[in-house]
């Protein structure tokens, strides 16, 4: 039988608390995620020459992913600020079945607590902008598969899925 960790973001009386990391060490902390957009062959195509209406759909997912790490503490309550010292986020498009635009980003910082949120933020951010900017001409996307790959750093070591 696994013993299950406590959770870290309640106080004793079940209170929502943010988790009080003054006292940990800073370390490299690193998060990579990942996420998908699945659309018709043919909104992919768009995509990857460039001729979407709304302009470069990936040129503006990516700064659009790289705001919403900066945004994450905003949007996640319990999140607290950090102090990002890179970001690398990469999209492929995919013109055949199953079409879509793949999205990769990996965070890094030397904090007190880790970049996953910030990752999986990025991820989601990006593939909602990939979604406003070719709703016209596919409602039918799909946002799948946001997930955490990996994270180093910090007490809880190295986990990679």
């Amino acid at each position: 039988m696994a013993i299950e960790k406590a959770l870290t973001h309640f106080d004793a009386e079940g209170q929502a608390r943010m988790v009080d990391v003054s006292i940990k060490p800073e370390t490299h902390r690193v998060a990579v995620a990942t996420g998908e957009v699945l659309m018709k062959p043919s909104t992919a195509k768009l995509i990857a020459k460039g001729e979407v209406s709304k302009g470069d759909v990936l040129g503006i997912a990516r700064v659009a992913g790289i705001q919403g790490i900066k945004r994450t503490s905003d949007l996640i309550p319990l999140c607290h600020p950090l102090r990002i010292s890179g970001v690398d986020l990469k999209m492929k498009v995919n013109t055949r079945s199953p079409a879509g635009v793949q999205i990769r980003v990996e965070v890094q910082a030397v904090d007190r607590t880790g970049v996953e949120m910030e990752a999986l933020t990025a991820v989601s951010v990006a593939a909602l902008t990939i979604y406003d900017m070719c709703k016209a001409v596919d409602r039918g996307m799909r946002i799948e598969a946001v997930q955490l790959e990996e994270k180093r750093g910090g007490k809880s070591g190295h986990w990679k899925r």
